[in-house]
């Protein structure tokens, strides 16, 4: 495998699958087994979800609410996220830890660096919860810090789209995909990768990222086996670019071969 550790980053949203809010199951199982299936070549997993399909901090102010209880009530969304993906993977006998920047017992380990790398170093898929457990950073942050603070190879998107595009590509029918692109050409281009903060950490980490679709069957599998997929983001990646393709909402079927689970 190319990548010994990696953070894999997935928006609360994606786990909406077709609904219009909370969990879907059949999204959440597929989620699940493709850590299954990244995760039994040997590479250490860590995986930082948002909250993103229940509630959102920046939604408090437009509710009359005070930011930082917003913000608290996002980190408990990403929570319940994180126990939702932690007993899906259970069911694939998948031996997880949930750990939070926010102390909640009863549920899940308080997050401290060393306990992280130690589950990690036993083969263990490790789940962050709670952001970083303050308000005003997002789960963007989160991911940064946390893949920084464990030494992870690579910071891996999951999205519903291949890549960067030059223009939204569900809006844009001539925008084009970049196979890999430099940390200072996306700031001088402006392109929406993470927050600015989340980007800045990486940055000046030397910490890649890498944006691809999550929903397609194999992509996280492959991907730590060093194909070309989605798009890199690096101190010294090019600016070459590849015809677009619309990329693709649809998901196979989650029976996947024994071979590869």
């Amino acid at each position: 495998m190319k990548y010994n550790r990696i953070l894999l980053k997935l928006s609360g949203e994606a786990l909406m699958g077709q609904q219009q809010y909370g969990i879907d199951a059949v999204r959440l199982m597929q989620y699940a087994e493709e850590i299954k299936t990244a995760a039994a070549t040997g590479t250490q997993v860590a995986v930082v979800i948002g909250g993103g399909n229940i509630f959102r901090g920046v939604q408090a102010e437009a509710f009359g609410l005070d930011r930082v209880q917003g913000d608290y009530m996002g980190m408990l969304a990403t929570v319940i996220n994180s126990m939702a993906l932690q007993s899906a993977l259970e069911k694939l006998n998948v031996s997880t830890r949930l750990l939070s920047g926010v102390t909640i017992q009863r549920v899940c380990e308080p997050y401290i660096r060393r306990r992280a790398l130690r589950h990690l170093e036993k083969g263990r898929v490790v789940i962050f919860g709670a952001g970083i457990g303050s308000p005003y950073f997002t789960t963007d942050s989160a991911a940064s810090l946390r893949a920084i603070e464990i030494e992870a190879d690579v910071v891996l998107k999951g999205t519903r789209v291949d890549g960067i595009y030059t223009a939204d590509p569900e809006k844009d029918p001539t925008a084009t995909r970049y196979p890999e692109i430099t940390f200072d050409e996306v700031m001088a281009k402006n392109l929406n990768v993470m927050d600015m903060t989340a980007f800045t950490l990486c940055k000046e980490n030397n910490l890649p990222i890498i944006v691809f679709d999550m929903n397609k069957h194999g992509n996280l599998q492959r991907l730590i086996a060093g194909e070309n997929i989605g798009t890199r983001v690096s101190m010294d990646g090019s600016a070459a670019r590849v015809p677009n393709t619309k990329p693709s909402t649809s998901y196979p079927p989650l029976t996947t071969p024994t071979e590869q689970a």
